[in-house]
């Protein structure tokens, strides 16, 4: 299963001090790695969203600058009212707007107990997703490059359980170029918290002699790696962002809760088995469906060929039947219907009734006349029914004579004070 990771850039502040967002724009270039299988890296680049490679799954990353942590009591509140109530637990502590702020907990978290918040500006992180979906890369997952240790993590992550660990990272949008001190930034995180902060203040080294004392395990960017050894006194561990984008995507955060969880699950879960059914690993599968397809194609055409020419054969032996039994017909239209009006006729030629004259269902009606009744006084006949007064006649006697006609294949209608005598209609095959 492919997997798109997505390095997202952080929000710088303008000339008024807000936050603005430089990936706002559609062409604008995004550092990007595609993973087969969410561990090895098969290729990366930077290119515009549209551009990007297309993948089952996507996932951008957040740099640890763009997330500052908090961790209160997480609320005990309904999936509906959670945001709301987590809100008013941070409110003392964010300097923001509340709607200028997105909140994410922390995975298995627990109410009433500590958990995790990420707190983001709200408004960037909408332009960044809406940009990259109007590319059609919409992104499954948020996650953080950096995160305070969950004690369920495991080694797979940036920093694996509690033992602390330091990543020195080149900002680009500091000024002093070259890798000078000035421009290096260190990210600290344990199972306490997480921080960024320039390695320029006083606050860094204080941090980084308290770490080192725990045998924090530092790491550098490639750009970064000379800056940092030289600041920590120690040679550092190079990872390139690019490392560290794919352990965060193997991390169980995601920061896309509450109003920014992804809508239309299902459409989006179709979309993404329609790029996998047409991905070159299903390939053959797809050839196989297509020469299945056109062989029941071929199997059904030749079925109906030889149901067609059967039926043919049929209608030509109907047509020869009846122009030998009758040499008189001289233009066959319907065979069924013209063998048995010609056949009709010669019967009654013949003086021969047939089941639908008087006389067979007159005798029908005496043979299985009820026993104790007398004779019909009033008689009317229709061609193939006979009707017969019975007024006064009981229910018994009825049902008596619709029995003894019914293994001669007659049948008898019992309507306002009437009995009609009729052929039965033929029986459907189960």
């Amino acid at each position: 299963m492919a997997l798109l990771v997505i390095l997202l850039p952080a929000p710088v502040p303008d000339d008024t001090g807000q936050l603005a967002n430089p990936a706002a724009a559609d062409d604008a270039p995004l550092n990007w790695l595609l993973s087969p299988d969410g561990l090895a890296i098969s290729r990366q680049g930077r290119s515009a969203p549209a551009l990007c490679p297309q993948a089952d799954t996507v996932v951008a990353v957040l740099p640890a600058a763009a997330v500052a942590w908090h961790r209160p009591i997480a609320p005990k509140a309904p999936a509906n009212r959670l945001r709301a109530a987590l809100g008013s637990v941070l409110e003392e502590r964010l300097l923001a707007e509340d709607e200028d702020l997105h909140l994410a907990l922390a995975p298995r978290h627990s109410a009433g107990a500590p958990a995790w918040v990420a707190a983001l500006n709200k408004p960037a992180l909408q332009a960044q997703l809406a940009a990259l979906a109007a590319a059609g890369r919409v992104v499954d997952r948020l996650v953080p490059a950096l995160a305070p240790a969950l004690a369920a993590e495991g080694a797979a992550t940036l920093a694996a359980g509690a033992d602390p660990g330091g990543h020195f990272y080149i900002d680009d949008n500091a000024p002093a170029p070259d890798g000078a001190p000035e421009a290096l930034w260190l990210a600290l995180s344990d199972a306490d918290g997480a921080v960024t902060l320039p390695v320029a203040g006083g606050l860094a080294r204080v941090l980084q002699a308290r770490w080192s004392a725990r045998g924090a395990r530092f790491s550098a960017t490639p750009a970064a790696a000379a800056a940092a050894e030289r600041w920590l006194g120690a040679p550092v561990a190079v990872r390139s962002e690019a490392e560290v984008a794919l352990a965060a995507a193997r991390s169980p955060w995601n920061l896309l809760q509450f109003d920014l969880t992804p809508q239309h699950r299902g459409r989006l879960a179709l979309d993404k088995l329609a790029r996998r059914l047409l991905s070159p690993a299903w390939a053959p599968a797809r050839w196989g469906l297509a020469a299945l397809l056109a062989l029941q194609l071929v199997g059904l055409n030749a079925m109906a060929w030889q149901q067609q020419r059967a039926l043919g054969e049929r209608r030509g032996a109907m047509d020869a039947l009846l122009r030998s039994s009758h040499p008189q017909v001289r233009a066959v239209l319907d065979a069924p219907v013209q063998m048995q009006r010609e056949t009709a006729a010669l019967r009654v030629a013949a003086g021969v009734p047939g089941d639908e004259d008087f006389e067979p269902l007159l005798a029908a009606a005496a043979a299985a006349w009820p026993d104790g009744q007398p004779p019909a006084a009033q008689l009317r006949f229709e061609p193939g029914r006979l009707s017969l007064g019975a007024a006064g006649w009981p229910p018994p006697q009825i049902e008596q004579l619709r029995q003894r006609l019914k293994p001669g294949g007659w049948a008898v209608d019992h309507t306002e004070g009437r009995l009609v005598i009729h052929r039965a209609p033929p029986q459907s095959a189960p």
